[in-house]
């Protein structure tokens, strides 16, 4: 096995959070600092430390997931904060459900719904 490809910052599968806070993530048997995509193709790493950091390209992997994401689950950090128009409209012209809330709560919500075999995403930004 190649070691450089053990952990590209990518977990291919669906997963439960077991843990958030102290700047990460626990999943999957394994942790993480810093925020995370959650996709139905897997979790990834993601360059997101605050709104502020939001652009269309750290958007576009959410995109790329095509029909298999219904509803995403958008954790702001510890403090809830507005999603700017712009990027609502695109989820809102990908057919996207959108709910944003603070992280935990994403957290806990996304862990329900991927319980239940929905289509659902978590972009959850890192909590102290």
């Amino acid at each position: 096995m190649n070691a450089g490809r053990l952990y590209d910052g990518f977990l291919p599968g669906r997963y439960q959070f077991d843990a958030y806070g102290n700047g990460g993530f626990r999943f999957g048997d394994m942790s993480h600092r810093g925020s995370v995509l959650a996709l139905p193709s897997g979790v990834r790493a993601w360059p997101v430390a605050s709104m502020a950091d939001l652009t269309d390209e750290v958007l576009d992997p959410i995109f790329a997931e095509g029909d298999a994401l219904e509803l995403l689950l958008f954790g702001t950090g510890a403090d809830i904060a507005a999603l700017p128009a712009a990027f609502r409209t695109r989820f809102r012209e990908a057919g996207i459900g959108l709910d944003v809330m603070q992280t935990g709560a994403a957290a806990r919500t996304y862990n329900i719904l991927l319980a239940e075999n929905r289509k659902v995403g978590a972009a959850l930004i890192a909590v102290p």
